[in-house]
């Protein structure tokens, strides 16, 4: 445990939401259970085992010592999470107490969180590189071409955090699609949070029942497919991704881009890449997005895994051109 109070002493003043200590990137022996999250003003400490109370002591010392440093006039507010095999676990506010409503920014971008209620809590910390990576594709393309349409295509879209920094660099629609209700009465608040509901529609459908109604929507200059790894009656990564991705060159424009993401720590970057090449060969690898430096993984397969790929542009011959590095 030792490494996690070294992180909290020399912890900064958190200003926006981001992860403080990864213990579960294997690189810190014996904290393999521990993560420690920044959602201001609530720090969040996460355990995959049983703490014991000595342990707990021991890590809010070190959290009021250091926030008596960094925020003497501020009330340390942090939050214990446990979570266990099976999904059992609970939460409990330690010290302070957590806002209702709760918003927390990245980027410049706001969000809702609920860190005191469930295993989710509206943003993916991890996938803060990719979050960057759309704001930049997106806000190249508008310069490039002014004017034209910009159509974005979120899938499981979640709280929509995607299509909230697509909006605000310029995409003229997204589409979010998501069969949980709540999760997108949450995205469409993060869009008014950001004043970009303009153009951002919400679909509380099943994918896979709902190819019509998204090719109707299309076609897209880019898609993000962001699923669970695998959530029953929902999606399971090794039996569903397969014709989730043949789907996808009859989605995209000439030129469009994928952003695929897998969060499953046992299938390495070379199963999207098989599937890919079997399912949608018109799609090429582009790149791996780098995962923020905090994320930092002994095993990068066992990572989240964000890649990109681009279908091809087609020359006056109507012959595929492949994309320039």
């Amino acid at each position: 445990m030792q490494a996690l109070l070294d992180a909290i002493r020399h912890m900064p003043h958190p200003q926006e939401a981001t992860r403080i200590f990864h213990g579960r990137g294997g690189l810190h022996p014996g904290c393999e259970h521990l993560s420690l999250d920044a959602f201001p003003p609530v720090l969040l400490l996460t355990s995959f085992a049983e703490l014991d109370e000595t342990s707990i002591a021991n890590i809010g010392n070190a959290l009021r010592q250091r926030w008596s440093q960094i925020a003497a006039n501020e009330p340390l507010n942090w939050v214990l999470q446990i979570r266990l095999v099976g999904g059992q676990g609970s939460t409990h506010v330690m010290s302070g107490s957590v806002p209702d409503p709760h918003v927390v920014s990245e980027a410049g971008t706001r969000y809702a969180v609920h860190v005191s209620r469930g295993q989710n809590h509206g943003l993916f910390l991890d996938m803060a590189a990719g979050r960057a990576w759309v704001r930049r594709h997106v806000e190249e393309r508008a310069r490039q071409h002014a004017g034209d349409e910009f159509r974005v295509l979120n899938l499981f879209a979640y709280t929509c955090a995607f299509s909230v920094v697509a909006m605000q660099a310029g995409a003229t629609q997204v589409i979010n699609m998501d069969m949980s209700r709540g999760a997108l009465s949450i995205g469409q608040h993060n869009h008014r949070l950001n004043d970009v509901s303009k153009g951002a529609s919400f679909l509380a459908h099943d994918i896979f029942t709902s190819w019509g109604k998204i090719t109707r929507g299309g076609p897209y200059a880019l898609i993000i497919v962001d699923p669970p790894s695998y959530q029953k009656g929902s999606f399971v990564a090794t039996k569903d991704y397969a014709r989730l991705l043949r789907r996808l060159p009859d989605l995209l424009t000439p030129g469009g881009h994928a952003l695929i993401c897998l969060n499953a720590p046992e299938l390495p970057a070379s199963f999207v890449h098989e599937h890919m090449r079997e399912q949608a060969p018109e799609l090429e690898f582009i790149e791996r997005v780098p995962n923020p430096p905090v994320f930092a993984d002994r095993d990068p397969e066992r990572s989240l895994k964000v890649l990109v790929y681009r279908r091809a542009m087609v020359d006056g011959a109507g012959q595929p051109t492949r994309a320039s590095h």
